[in-house]
């Protein structure tokens, strides 16, 4: 009995499709990979197994958003969008700057003053080398030593410090 022609290229097609799509596999490692372009021993030897009825979803990278927009794509206000594209333009109006740079100036003398609280703490506990020995340090001379060469390195690291905030209030208008 002959087969008839429509239900014999529903076949051929049907055949056709099974070839045309290969195996995904998916393989082990960082990153994992999925993959349809392995052989089927070249997977085997890769550790990939493979993937069957799960539909793929292939899905591209964002693309990166041009200069002066936000994250969701709106453009940025005035000032912020000339700042930030860098050009010419960039500049920040001159009374936020002078606020800017108050606000920066209050912070680094907060930050000086108690630094040099800080260093006259510890020098008064230093005394010049001859601080007081606490009570576990009468028996045990190597823990007043230690103490003692931690406030020199604490004392130096505080002037250190001063001088470094100094340097950054110097530079303020």
């Amino acid at each position: 009995m002959p087969i008839p022609r429509t239900a014999l290229t529903t076949i051929l097609l049907a055949a056709t499709a099974a070839t045309a799509q290969a195996a995904v596999y998916r393989c082990p490692g960082p990153p994992v990979l999925y993959t349809d372009a392995l052989s089927a021993k070249e997977a085997q030897d890769k550790g990939c197994r493979t993937i069957e009825g799960t539909p793929i979803t292939v899905m591209s990278a964002p693309r990166p958003r041009p200069a002066g927009s936000a994250p969701n794509g709106a453009p940025l206000n005035g000032g912020e969008a000339r700042a930030s594209a860098g050009g010419a333009d960039a500049r920040i109006d001159p009374q936020q700057q002078r606020q800017r740079d108050n606000e920066r100036r209050r912070v680094l003398e907060t930050e000086l003053r108690e630094a040099e609280a800080r260093l006259a703490t510890a020098q008064a506990e230093y005394a010049g080398g001859s601080g007081e020995k606490r009570g576990d340090e009468s028996r045990n001379y190597q823990k007043y030593l230690d103490r003692m060469a931690e406030l020199k390195a604490s004392i130096n690291r505080q002037e250190t410090d001063i001088q470094a905030l100094k340097r950054e209030i110097s530079k303020l208008p």
